[in-house]
């Protein structure tokens, strides 16, 4: 049998083709026009699969915070579950910072993503949060994971030496953090995360003395 002249689609190679051209150029650099050369075939035959670009930025977005985990707020100990979701949502939101911008615009609705909300809100309201607080955890918990995996502060230090040996004497080693960037960028955001983690105990157990 001959093969077909056009490559056959389907939603998940569109899919990563998408992703992929986001992960290189960015968001601006993703077009259906674009993303039809990108896989060799004529963008009108994209549009049978996803109706706009919007569609398929929301497909990519369900996928990629598909193992975002919010199981450990079923077990009524809310520190688990905020620790299990803040690593998996940084994990997920880290692998592909380009589309950083999609996510953090908010679940809007995208069925996937209201539920998560719903598990983590419902979560802390039952294990003792007010509403009013677990709503505030909720938004403070995604501004910890998003600036933690929008930028690199270790990668943000130039590797040359010079540049700050005469004139920032406190800076002397800040040459180096760029090599162990993940390290650093790993325990800044387990530290900011554990300290956030006991500020909310403290405020927890005034909301039960009162």
């Amino acid at each position: 049998m001959a093969r077909p002249k056009t490559p056959l689609l389907s939603v998940p190679a569109i899919r990563a083709a998408a992703l992929a051209l986001i992960d290189r150029d960015g968001l601006e650099g993703l077009s259906m026009r674009k993303l039809a050369q990108e896989l060799d075939v004529q963008a009108a035959s994209l549009y049978s699969h996803y109706r706009t670009k919007e569609d398929l930025l929301t497909d990519i977005a369900n996928e990629t915070m598909a193992d975002v985990d919010v199981s450990g707020f079923a077990t009524g100990d809310w520190r688990h579950g905020i620790t299990t979701w803040a690593r998996s949502y940084r994990a997920a939101l880290a692998a592909h910072p380009n589309l950083v911008p999609v996510i953090a615009a908010g679940p809007g609705r995208r069925e996937a993503a209201l539920r998560r909300a719903d598990a983590v809100h419902g979560g802390l309201v039952a294990a003792g949060w007010p509403p009013r607080h677990a709503t505030m955890i909720g938004a403070s918990t995604k501004y910890l994971v998003v600036g933690a995996a929008i930028h690199s502060f270790a990668r943000g230090f130039d590797a040359d030496v010079q540049v700050y040996r005469d004139r920032y004497p406190n800076l002397s080693q800040a040459h180096r953090l760029a090599e162990h960037a993940a390290e650093i960028d790993g325990d800044s955001f387990e530290l900011a995360l554990a300290a956030f983690l006991d500020g909310l105990d403290h405020v927890f157990k005034d909301l039960g003395e009162h």
